[in-house]
């Protein structure tokens, strides 16, 4: 299927069905000598999977991933790197009363208007389980970035209405919506609690620091840092909307509150501000980058539905099946993969940018 692969000098491609056999990804140009194993990605894996809490699906699947290629005796070796997990936990047969209905919010219609056939189990490759390529190879390039120093952080910034106002990161993981403020997190629960006793589903925003990416990476046209970050984002299955810095908020104020000034702080250029998210130009300043993506409410809920068939007949349907209430906290570790994907992808190709640099990497 075209369309399956993002990136330049680091690229992925991910594979699988939701109710296939396996899901995957092959990642090519990643450098040798990184020290990997399969605990490190699973550590990433585990924060996506299934069945964690009330408000995630009951599907019970291990996620457990295998590296199939590309590493020898713990240590990346510069050839395509091939991830597989299983699907141990479909259940087809749910999805028999949609085999020839267009779900509601889904992409059942696209698909047969594209290809002329889908695949009604769960999705396809429309599914949310295709994001455990892109998780994995997330994994693997947010450790090489650790390595530069650099760090990539998603958390919840809101579901529904109920907005974080605190910030303390090391509470993330204390709650199941992935919120780095208890109180917050409370509310959205009992929100999240009043949805599901009708049957329906909420939304959200997911909101990714990057801190350590030094000024200069990115280009200034079409393939901007922030323009291959926001393809990243929306690629997501969920998210219809990204913005960086202060986004929409930068239509409300004006040039002389927006504008960050630069001032020199230990030999260094810094900012006073961060109005631009770390971006400017296409290319980034050397400030964290803040780039966050507004997450769609579940689309398969338990309420009846008005909708089309594919013999174009008006008919009702209800979904059945296991879905979460709301995908934001497992999109937290999503949008995380797919932000050090884009910026390990950048930094890579950054080295070569300069003819200074190409000859000190090759200096004798």
């Amino acid at each position: 299927m075209a369309g399956s692969t993002f990136g330049n000098s680091i690229s992925i491609t991910t594979w699988g069905e939701s109710h296939g056999a396996a899901l995957g990804v092959v990642i090519d140009g990643f450098p040798a000598g990184l020290k990997l194993s399969e605990e490190d990605i699973q550590l990433y894996l585990d924060r996506r999977k299934p069945g964690q809490s009330k408000f995630t699906t009951a599907r019970a699947e291990g996620d457990k991933v295998r590296i199939l290629s590309g590493v020898f005796e713990g240590v990346t070796t510069g050839t395509p790197i091939s991830l597989m997990v299983e699907n141990t936990d479909q259940h087809s047969k749910d999805y028999g009363n949609i085999a020839t209905a267009f779900r509601p919010g889904h992409a059942d219609y696209g698909f047969i208007e594209k290809y002329g056939l889908r695949d009604y189990r769960g999705g396809g490759r429309s599914s949310g389980r295709e994001t455990i390529g892109r998780v994995a190879a997330g994994a693997i390039c947010a450790k090489l970035l650790q390595e530069l120093g650099v760090t990539v952080c998603a958390y919840t910034k809101s579901i529904g209405d109920v907005k974080i106002y605190d910030f303390d990161l090391s509470e993330r993981d204390n709650n199941p919506l992935c919120m780095p403020d208890p109180t917050a997190a409370k509310k959205a629960e009992e929100y999240l609690e009043a949805c599901m006793l009708n049957n329906d589903s909420a939304g959200g925003v997911v909101e990714c620091l990057i801190t350590g990416v030094p000024a200069g990476v990115g280009e200034p046209v079409f393939d901007k840092l922030d323009a291959k970050l926001a393809q990243a984002l929306v690629s997501i299955g969920a998210v219809k909307g990204v913005e960086i810095g202060d986004g929409f908020a930068v239509s409300k104020t004006v040039g002389s509150i927006n504008n960050d000034k630069f001032r020199m702080e230990d030999g260094k250029v810094t900012k006073l501000t961060n109005h631009s998210g770390g971006i400017l130009g296409g290319i980034s300043d050397g400030d964290d980058i803040i780039v966050r993506c507004a997450i769609k409410p579940t689309p398969s809920i338990a309420q009846p539905q008005q909708t089309v068939n594919e013999k174009h007949e008006d008919i009702d349907i209800e979904i059945r099946g296991r879905h979460d209430p709301v995908i934001v906290p497992r999109a937290v570790v999503v949008v995380e993969a797919m932000c050090a994907i884009a910026i390990c992808d950048a930094m890579l190709s950054h080295m070569t940018d300069r003819v200074d640099y190409i000859k000190e990497f090759y200096k004798k």
